[in-house]
């Protein structure tokens, strides 16, 4: 069991672009559906061309979490996707069985740490980060890597969580509703002020067929966070996690 605390949150996605209207959201989710994109003012023009939808949402929700918004080169940052920019690297596939030249820009933003590269490079930020997924429990493997930090001494964790949309072709996998969101909240430890969260696991008696939920895990979690629920479980294979506020 890890417990922490969230000291602040921010997030995007489309018709979801300010706090009341996640705060609203919570109350009564729905699937966010639509191809806009952030406008990301904080990164210069010449540097945003080059950054596609699914990063744009995922650095803003970064940037607006940055306190005060100001970029602290001392805090880690844990940027968590399922699936990252699969659309890109669809693209590059897709050149490979049409035997076409393959963009060698395109195929170095398709890594799972681009998006997390870029976020450095553009706010120049040199503090620590990294970028992992681990299927349905993508948000817990953030939560977890962001208390390992802490446990190492830093004062704050930013986790960064972001999914878009998968392309068609691969709809028969697809394990969760659809849906292009970005959220990043600030981790610290649980002695200090904010939202107090503690997250608990334990194994489970088999692998049962669940009813696919009607929101993303991803969504599911950040609606746990603003709604004030008390609780909340969440069933990956053989385990299952435990969301509670504490305090």
């Amino acid at each position: 069991m890890i417990e922490f605390s969230v000291a602040g949150w921010a997030a995007w996605a489309p018709g979801l672009t300010e706090r009341d209207q996640w705060l609203e959201w919570a109350a009564s989710p729905w699937l966010p559906q639509g191809e806009g994109a952030p406008a990301l003012l904080e990164v210069p023009a010449i540097q945003r061309r080059r950054i596609e939808r699914l990063g744009r949402m995922a650095i803003q929700a970064a940037c607006w979490c940055e306190p005060s918004g100001e970029l602290d080169g001392a805090i880690p940052l844990v940027f968590a996707s399922r699936h990252g920019d699969v659309a890109r690297s669809l693209a590059l596939l897709q050149s490979l069985v049409g035997e076409e030249a393959m963009s060698p820009s395109g195929f170095g933003l398709s890594v799972h740490n681009a998006i997390a590269a870029l976020y450095s490079i553009v706010r120049g930020c040199r503090s620590n980060y990294l970028a992992l997924a681990a299927g349905s429990a993508t948000v817990e493997a953030a939560c977890m890597e962001a208390c390992s930090l802490l446990a190492d001494g830093a004062p704050e964790v930013r986790i960064v969580v972001y999914e878009a949309p998968l392309p068609e072709i691969y709809s028969d996998f697809a394990v969760e509703a659809n849906a292009g969101y970005a959220w990043c909240w600030r981790l610290r430890p649980a002695s200090w002020p904010g939202t107090r969260l503690r997250l608990g696991w334990s194994r489970t008696r088999g692998r049962q067929q669940a009813e696919p939920a009607e929101l993303p895990h991803g969504l599911e979690a950040l609606g746990f966070l603003l709604s004030g629920a008390r609780a909340m479980e969440h069933e990956d294979g053989n385990l299952r996690w435990i969301w509670e506020r504490h305090g």
